[in-house]
């Protein structure tokens, strides 16, 4: 019986510039991920956690904290970009032109900008790419430059669960 190889992410010889990967999954933001985040990363801001407190602000209700729509959207794009990343570079240009609220849906893509030849390790490349996260409106609510070293094909770890059709267990 043939085994077909899972999707398993982009190597740097996948990246095109000016390619586009929108992002399969979206997520809807509960009060419990809000207050969880603030609470790990010891966010002290009632605007995020106390709905009396964000009810007397021009919003109404409680905002979720940024942080977290910035480590979502992030997230969203590890299985078009960064499945195969060796390490992240940096997020540049980061932006936030509407709010997300508890309740909202948020979706994302990338666009590639940049890619080329590591010159300090032969065994990945380095690509830019801008990430756009909306929600359930086409209101975007963050967008952000992200840069990151990719192991080129062949060249990174081999995930245990990406085994020949000899090596898998028989019942």
């Amino acid at each position: 019986m043939p085994v077909k190889q899972g999707w398993n992410g982009r190597f740097y010889e996948d990246f095109e510039v000016g390619d586009i990967y929108p992002h399969p999954l979206g997520r809807t933001v509960t009060q419990t991920d809000n207050i969880w985040f603030t609470l790990l990363t010891q966010n002290t801001n009632p605007i995020h956690f106390d709905e009396v407190y964000s009810s007397q602000t021009e919003f109404g209700r409680p905002l979720v904290d940024s942080t977290f729509t910035l480590a979502l959207v992030t997230g969203q794009s590890v299985t078009d970009i960064s499945q195969n990343v060796m390490a992240n570079l940096g997020w540049d240009e980061i932006r936030l032109p509407n709010p997300v609220f508890e309740g909202d849906t948020i979706y994302s893509y990338s666009e590639v900008l940049e890619k080329r030849e590591s010159k300090s390790r032969p065994n990945v490349g380095i690509v830019k790419v801008r990430t756009v996260g909306y929600n359930q409106r086409g209101q975007v609510v963050i967008s952000f430059i992200r840069t990151f070293m990719v192991y080129k094909r062949g060249m990174g770890p081999k995930l245990p669960g990406m085994r020949e059709e000899h090596e898998l267990p028989r019942p």
